[in-house]
This record gives C-alpha cells, sequence and structure tokens, in this order.
C-alpha cells in the first residue's frame, strides 16, 4: 500500500512502542528508525523490517522522504531537536516535556507559526482511558459545573537503573502528566502559578539541579475561569506506589481516579452516594486497524514479536498517533499544539521557580 505520511522514529526504549501503529496505521509508514547505538539500532530494526536506519539525527533531517519525526529521546534533548526538525521543515511529534526553558519553549511556538508545519506534544495524560471517560462526563453534563480539580504524579526513581540526569531532576520540570489533565479538563491557558517545595532529598541528588524538595505543589489559575487547580509532583525520597492521577469535583457529580495501582475510579452522584466503576477501553474511538493497541493489556504480535500494549499509559498511544496524523492530513493544529505544550510545561517549569523563590506567584507568558 503506497502510505500517505512517511515517519521517523527517533528514540527506541519508550519509542519502540509506537513503531506498530505506524506501521499498522492505513495512512502512515514508519519509514525510519533512529538510535545512536548502531548494534541495538540495527537488532530492532530487522525485527520490524524497517529499512531506513540512522544513528546520526541530522543526517537523518537531510532525508527528503521524511515527512514527520516522533522524538522520544532525554528530556534535554526534546527542545533542540523539535527545532532542528521544524527548520527543518518536518512535521514533527515529540514526548514530555516540550523543553527546559521559556526561550525553548517560545522558539518552537514561533517556527511552529513561521513553518506552518504540525508540532505535537505527545502528552499520554488527555487520552487515556480514565481520562477520557472523565472528559465525557464534563461534555455530556453530568459533573454539572466544574468547582475544583487536582493533578497528581508521584514516582520514587532513587533506585539504580535510570540515566544519570534523572537523579536530583526537580518535580516539576516534569509535571505535565500531572497538569495537562486538569488544564484540559478547565480548557482555558494557565495564567499563574504559585509553589511550594516539601521535603528534602538526599544530599548527593542536590548539587546537579540546585533543587532541594522531595515534593512539589502548584496551585495554579486560568484565564477567565473562577476555579483554580492544584498539582503534585514527587520524584525522590518519597515513599508512595507509582500514580498518575486526577480528580475532578463538581455539582452534580465529581471523579476520583485513582489511590491505588489498577483499582478502579470512583464517582460520587450524592453525598452518601459513591460507586467503582469500570472505565471501558477507547479502541471505538480510533481506525479499526490501529483500535487493537488501546486495549487492556493486549499482547501483539508484530511479525513474531510479542509485546504488551495498553498496560502503560491508560491505553493513550494510539490516540496520539491518530490525533499527530489527522493534524497533519487535515492541515490544523494538533490538540497539544505549541501554544498549549508551552503552557503546560511552563507551568511546571516556572511552578518550580516559584517553590525556589518561596512560593512567590508567577505569570506565565501567553502564546
Amino acid at each position: 500500500m503506497n502510505k500517505t505520511l512517511k515517519v521517523a522514529v527517533i528514540g527506541l526504549g519508550f519509542g519502540a512502542e509506537f513503531v506498530p501503529i505506524y506501521q499498522d496505521h492505513s495512512l502512515t509508514q514508519c519509514y525510519a528508525v533512529c538510535r545512536r547505538d548502531r548494534q541495538k539500532l540495527e537488532a530492532f530494526a530487522d525485527e520490524f523490517q524497517i529499512e531506513k536506519r540512522y544513528t546520526d539525527y541530522d543526517q537523518l533531517l537531510q532525508d527528503p522522504e521524511i515527512d514527520a519525526v516522533h522524538i522520544n529521546t532525554a528530556i534535554a534533548d526534546h527542545a533542540s531537536m523539535s527545532i532542528k526538525a521544524l527548520k527543518a521543515g518536518k512535521h514533527v511529534a515529540c514526548t514530555v516535556p516540550m523543553g527546559l526553558t521559556v526561550d525553548e519553549c517560545a522558539q518552537i511556538v514561533q517556527l511552529e507559526r513561521e513553518t506552518g508545519k504540525v508540532y505535537m506534544m505527545m502528552e499520554t495524560s488527555v487520552y487515556t482511558r480514565e481520562y477520557l471517560f472523565a472528559k465525557e462526563m464534563v461534555q455530556n453534563g453530568k459533573i454539572g459545573r466544574i468547582q475544583f480539580v487536582r493533578g497528581s504524579h508521584q514516582q520514587n526513581m532513587g533506585l539504580p537503573g535510570w540515566p544519570d540526569y534523572w537523579y536530583g531532576f526537580p518535580p516539576m520540570y516534569y509535571g505535565t502528566h500531572a497538569i495537562a489533565p486538569v488544564a484540559d479538563l478547565i480548557g482555558k491557558p494557565i495564567r499563574s502559578v504559585r509553589c511550594y517545595g516539601s521535603g528534602r532529598i538526599r544530599e548527593d541528588y542536590i548539587p546537579k539541579y540546585g533543587s532541594p524538595y522531595a515534593v512539589e505543589t502548584s496551585q495554579l489559575l486560568f484565564d477567565t475561569s473562577d476555579v483554580a487547580a492544584e498539582v503534585t509532583r514527587s520524584l525522590f525520597d518519597t515513599i508512595r506506589q507509582y500514580r498518575e492521577s486526577f480528580d475532578l469535583y463538581g455539582s452534580n457529580m465529581s471523579f476520583e481516579w485513582e489511590q491505588l495501582a489498577d483499582e478502579n475510579p470512583v464517582v460520587y452522584s450524592g453525598i452518601e452516594d459513591a460507586q467503582r466503576v469500570i472505565v471501558p477501553d477507547t479502541d471505538h474511538l480510533l481506525p479499526p486497524e490501529i483500535a487493537k493497541y488501546a486495549l487492556r493489556n493486549q499482547i501483539i504480535d508484530k511479525d513474531h514479536v510479542s509485546f504488551v500494549q495498553g498496560a502503560g499509559h491508560g491505553g493513550s498511544h494510539p490516540h496520539l498517533v491518530k490525533e499527530f496524523v489527522s493534524a497533519i492530513l487535515e492541515g490544523r493544529h494538533a490538540k497539544v499544539d505549541a501554544a498549549t505544550a508551552a503552557n503546560w510545561t511552563l507551568a511546571g517549569i516556572l511552578s518550580h521557580q516559584s517553590a525556589m523563590e518561596g512560593g512567590k506567584e508567577i505569570v506565565l507568558p501567553q502564546f
């Protein structure tokens, strides 16, 4: 089949999960893959029968056949690689966060406008089955008036095995998984943040980023909205099972997810009326050829390579691909375009700055 878009996937750790989705999508071709380690690159590309292979990102960008890149590399590289790709005339999908500075985010926003290319931050949290379930409750009026939202992303990365750059990383620098759901539910740009740090991580982690806090909690205020949000993020020396969650409180109903991993969310329909609900899979919202990738714990045999899809990130991966591809082919901005990505990313970065300045309110640049 002569497919419409030729996509290159850069970074084959987390990025490996997207390769078969692009291969199966009727309108895309996973045309190339890129990884610095030649041996691992060749082994992966052989397994997935991908002909074009690059160890050098700059060389990949010179390939005129490539329409779009999907970046899944170390955080510090996200902005520079996105900027290079947009300048090279490629559409860009990039995992979170968008960048690490106001200037980086501003450059990407400007380049998206100047080039007319699609930029999409591939934020999983606004495509999980739990989030889509809650969003539908808002859209069909079940929640009533939104009164308050809370997001949380807690993780303990103090064990060996992570890349060196992670140790001591400021919690809110990687805050979009907690920020994005609450911001998207409100549907307004974040106007300002006020954040406080709590606790202290081990001393040998602190010097790399100068960040002492074990936990950072931020209050978000939004343009033309009387609803405030709260987000909490932890990375080290705080004992807690991994959690990405959000709570949504309304005048008619409320929704909470989650306390324990794999625990069904709770819907409150009255002061004394609470019940756990089984959130359905979201395969019906997807093109049929990639719908299977949204199913819970679905084992996919892709040319005899078996792996589990759907278990992580709430079945969001095929939704991300669908939106990125649709935005390109329809000539429109993606849902999480450069301006939105900058708003959500900078809410985290400037929350950390606020915490370092004792809880000072910081107004976000608006794009």
